[in-house]
């Protein structure tokens, strides 16, 4: 027997050796677990994960922190003149499992996920010289192919000539519950009226943005995963995985 299971890991092994690595793109709406989608396929495939939403949420951490943020306008011209000073890394955490977001050697993961953030997040992602920073750095952190990314405009702007684009979705309502679940989870008092409000909004801000607007690509899957559960979800990526791979 332990020869058959050693014999099984090194097949396993060498058949990911030998597949030629590709880049898969994951796009969708806030709130749909296209970020828990993204992780667990990485992981199983041995790739990396880059989180691009956590890209903009960082920034947005930076201009609350400046005081470049009021009554939930931005002071672009502000933002965009300190964009240099701004320095995003991600570092795998052991204890997790998991990469954790860095703003200029600071890590940051817990706090750009909570909701002052969440708020705010939409109108720095619209602002053109933001997106292209991100752009920039995205193509740059993907460019020996290996990865997977999850975001708003990945498949259509970011890696337009990805081997498999995935485009993630759920009602808003059941968007709105799960992260009112997750944030209670965490112990923060919340309302799930707020939230429903905000994963509205974001949506409409993040589909008629002037720059790179949310959009499913010609090319891409469509998983509507309003019924299912994560293991169901996983099951039908690494079928639409299979496929690319041959």
């Amino acid at each position: 027997m332990f020869f058959v299971v050693k014999s099984i890991y090194l097949c396993r092994k060498l058949f990911k050796m030998i597949l030629p690595k590709i880049v898969i793109a994951i796009d969708g709406h806030s709130s749909c677990g296209k970020s828990t989608i993204a992780k667990a396929l990485a992981a199983q495939l041995g790739y990396i994960f880059i989180d691009s939403g956590a890209m903009y949420r960082a920034v947005t951490l930076f201009a609350l922190r400046t005081n470049l943020i009021a009554d939930g306008k931005v002071d672009e011209p502000k933002l965009i003149s300190l964009l240099p000073q701004i320095k995003i890394e991600f570092h795998y955490n052991p204890e997790k499992q998991k990469s954790d977001t860095y703003l200029n050697g600071e890590n940051v993961e817990d706090e750009i996920r909570q909701l002052p953030v969440s708020l705010h997040v939409s109108p720095v992602a619209t602002i053109a010289e933001v997106r292209a920073a991100m752009v920039r750095l995205q193509q740059e952190m993907g460019k020996n192919k290996g990865i997977v990314m999850d975001g708003r405009d990945i498949g259509t702007v970011v890696f337009p000539d990805a081997e498999l684009k995935l485009f993630v979705t759920a009602s808003p309502e059941i968007r709105a519950q799960r992260r009112f679940d997750e944030l209670s989870a965490k112990g923060e008092t919340v309302s799930y009226d707020t939230i429903l409000q905000n994963v509205q909004e974001r949506d409409y801000i993040d589909s008629t943005r002037e720059v790179s607007p949310l959009r499913k690509a010609d090319d891409a899957l469509v998983l509507d995963n309003s019924n299912m559960t994560r293991e169901e979800q996983m099951a039908w990526v690494t079928e639409r995985v299979k496929e690319r791979l041959g």
